[in-house]
């Protein structure tokens, strides 16, 4: 999903969980049908100067990532590592072993009072009179045209207290937006907690191991989207929630952001992978692990200009529930036949790399869309991307042709995600 509450003193847990990720945002289209202002993570621009980073916000550990050599990119206005040791190193980590990501920079957002369900069900498309304390489900906040505001999680921390874990790069836009649609509505108080925890995401087969050498909570009690409060690394009331943005198992702990307590858990979270392979990964190896397995990233394949079935992502968007922001604009959509075009899964067949913003192409030259996300796939070893293409060219198989820089190379629709992690055996 990508600061975040995690961590209570006291008996009021006013914390948060999850990342689906930090994301960049601002897609201009152009008349080539590429779209600029957006870099791939893994191509971002490094930071040159001390004036450039002096004007970013820094994680608890930014200097500790420094230390460790790391690459450091401006993302969504934060210094952040894209990499360490190297991307495809850090993403086959995640893949057959354990990585650990510093996902500070995500927002949280709280809703407490007798009608935080309410105001919830008002701004998110999904149901979350269906959560259960300690549960945790996937959503959205929309426009009123039913495009997005953000894509988000949601936590039910009680019965009157839920958290929505926000993207950085949208972090002061989100909350803005959620005090504009419910700020007057009696009964439930909206909190800003996202400067207040350090949030790391410790991904892949081996993650419930490593982490549970620093906690007394029962990993294995935790279902996948489930949250609960343990110690983790002497830190009482800690907030484990069994959520990522890899497409592999993992977690996501969030610990008080002061520098000391954040690198002291740092550093045993390392120690304590350390027989796995753990690596410390860059936000260039959450993006072609999230990318192979097609999650959504905001800037790309959701933003506002792109509504909920466009996406893909109607299986999370509840119109049945009531109404809400942007269901009305949706339900006429839905009426009058669906979306004009849909997002798809891309496997280039010739030699080419499909990068984010070019262009998609029928055999005859005609333009059906864009490349939204594309990058070499290092687990699957092929070169994927994802598309917006019209619904009469999302049929598996179907060939077109994109646009690399001067050439057009064949590629063909196929299944997503590209990547599914394999099941446990019993």
């Amino acid at each position: 999903m990508e600061g975040a509450p995690g961590v209570a003193s006291n008996v009021t847990r006013r914390i948060c969980p999850r990342s689906i990720s930090g994301r960049p945002q601002g897609l201009t289209p152009q008349k080539s049908g590429c779209y600029r202002g957006v870099k791939s993570i893994s191509k971002g621009k490094p930071l040159s100067t001390a004036t450039t980073v002096a004007a970013l916000r820094r994680t608890a550990l930014n200097s500790t990532h420094r230390r460790l050599g790391a690459k450091m990119v401006d993302f969504g206005g934060w210094d952040m590592p894209v990499e360490y040791s190297g991307l495809v190193a850090e993403h086959l980590a995640v893949r057959t072993g354990v990585g650990v990501f510093d996902v500070s920079h995500m927002g949280d957002i709280q809703l407490r009072g007798p009608s935080s369900l309410a105001a919830v069900q008002r701004i998110s498309m999904n149901d979350a009179s269906k959560l259960a304390v300690g549960h945790a489900h996937y959503s959205a906040l929309l426009y009123p045209e039913g495009t997005f505001v953000d894509d988000v999680i949601v936590h039910k921390l009680s019965e009157n207290d839920y958290l929505l874990v926000i993207n950085a790069g949208t972090r002061e836009k989100d909350v803005e937006w959620v005090r504009s649609q419910i700020g007057a509505m009696p009964g439930v108080h909206v909190s800003d907690y996202s400067d207040y925890y350090t949030q790391l995401a410790i991904q892949g087969p081996r993650a419930a191991e490593t982490l549970g050498k620093l906690t007394n909570a029962d990993l294995a009690a935790i279902k996948n989207y489930w949250f609960t409060w343990g110690t983790v690394c002497g830190l009482a009331n800690t907030l484990i929630a069994r959520t990522g943005y890899t497409g592999e198992d993992g977690f996501e702990i969030y610990v008080p952001a002061d520098e000391p307590t954040s690198l002291r858990v740092w550093n045993e979270v390392l120690e304590a992978g350390g027989e796995f392979g753990i690596l410390p990964c860059g936000l260039g190896a959450r993006n072609t692990l999230r990318l192979e397995s097609a999650m959504a990233l905001y800037g790309h394949e959701i933003s506002e200009e792109i509504n909920v079935f466009e996406a893909g992502l109607d299986r999370y968007c509840k119109l049945e529930k009531g109404s809400f922001v942007g269901s009305d604009r949706l339900a006429k959509i839905k009426a009058e036949g669906g979306p004009t075009k849909k997002l798809v899964g891309l496997e280039v067949i010739e030699r080419g790399i499909a990068r984010d913003g070019y262009g998609v192409f029928d055999g005859e030259g005609n333009q059906l869309g864009y490349v939204t996300s594309g990058s070499p796939a290092p687990f699957l070893k092929k070169n994927i991307a994802l598309a917006y293409v019209p619904p009469t060219h999302t049929a598996i198989d179907t060939e077109v042709l994109v646009q690399c820089r001067s050439n057009s190379v064949r590629a063909k629709v196929v299944p997503l995600p590209f990547y599914r992690r394999p099941k446990k055996q019993a």
